[in-house]
């Protein structure tokens, strides 16, 4: 049962949360049973494709307890990332010779940025109750991050799949904060979908095959990111000139229209990400992808994938001379992935 008397250190810890850059925090408990038979079916299904650690660690996922033995509360936290960029997205999404890259990608990496700070929210709570077991988590392990902020107070789960909070939107990380304290609980806020079905209908390669669930294997983001090898033919042409994930379904969603801009400068554009065309991009060599993906969440697909995408996403632009000359120039690359994506370009150009 939680403690009454930690009512005020409960208080204090999202204050904390607040002074030390998150937006917001809530508590949560650990009970995940409705979320554990949801993520059991949606495994059953296949829909986490390549994903295999998401059926990893048995139940650990979904019982927060079996993965940091001990833990009795949740603390969940979230940070807006959305970026002040030289155009708007849907600028970029309507010229298919620029290169769409999802927002949360644009500056450095999230994770060390949101771990070190939840690590300083754990020696606050240490130095005012003293030693205590806690574990923090940034997407870094097996982890059901949306259902506990769900039930954490911090929003709801929209049809997309992505959080919700109703003062900003979803463009917003998530990060966790495992602890053996009996901390009271933040209730969970209402369901505001409604009858709104716009990430349903707008996503492009129809991901969303019915509320709140997502084939990843039809994902742009998956497609892009998670699959390694060769991206289905039938699905190319509907990535339009998305390169690393997409932002379709939040960018569709009314209650973005609260979203607030992130003032941490670790988020802003890097290289000009925001504003590249598709042919600068592709001309990237190996060392170029390493040196200008230092620190950003792009570096781990590689340099074969981010080719992979480009070419994908060239062969969805209007043709050109210049666009031609960029596929032709990688026509004989060493990785028979680029090479299959490069002559499927080249083909819809010739076409």
């Amino acid at each position: 049962m939680p403690d009454p008397d930690l009512e005020p250190l409960a208080r204090q810890i999202k204050q904390w949360a607040r002074e030390l850059g998150f937006q917001q925090a809530g508590i949560a408990d650990t009970d995940l049973g409705d979320a554990e038979r949801a993520h059991l079916r949606w495994l059953e299904r296949g829909y986490h494709g390549e994903m295999d650690f998401m059926a990893r660690h048995g139940r650990k996922r979904t019982r927060p307890a079996e993965l940091e033995p001990g833990t009795r509360r949740v603390i969940s936290v979230r940070m807006n990332y959305l970026p002040d960029c030289e155009d708007d997205p849907e600028a970029i999404l309507g010229d298919p010779a620029r290169a769409f890259v999802s927002r949360y990608a644009l500056g450095r990496d999230y994770h060390k940025l949101m771990r070190k700070r939840l690590q300083r929210l754990a020696q606050r709570i240490e130095e005012t109750v003293g030693r205590f077991t806690y574990r923090a988590f940034v997407d870094s392990a097996p982890v059901l991050e949306k259902p506990l902020a769900a039930k954490a107070g911090l929003g709801w789960i929209g049809k997309h799949t992505n959080l919700i909070n109703r003062e900003t939107g979803s463009w917003f990380f998530l990060g966790e904060l495992y602890v053996d304290l009996p901390l009271p609980t933040d209730p969970p806020v209402r369901d505001h979908c409604g009858s709104c079905n716009a990430c349903i209908d707008l996503c492009p390669t129809r991901a969303i095959v019915a509320p709140r669930v997502l084939d990843a294997r039809r994902c742009i983001s998956y497609l892009t990111i998670e699959l390694k090898g060769a991206i289905p033919e039938a699905l190319r042409q509907p990535i339009g000139n998305r390169i690393y994930g997409c932002d379709d379904c939040q960018l569709v969603c009314p209650w973005n229209r609260f979203a607030k801009r992130s003032d941490e400068a670790d988020f802003l554009p890097r290289n000009g990400l925001d504003s590249a065309t598709l042919i600068e991009l592709f001309a990237w060599n190996e060392a170029d992808f390493l040196q200008r993906t230092a620190g950003s969440p792009i570096r781990r697909i590689g340099h074969e994938r981010w080719l992979r995408n480009i070419a994908v996403a060239l062969g969805n632009a209007p043709t050109t001379p210049a666009l031609r000359r960029a596929l032709g120039a990688r026509r004989d690359h060493p990785s028979a992935i680029v090479r299959e994506h490069v002559g499927w370009a080249l083909a819809r150009h010739r076409g």
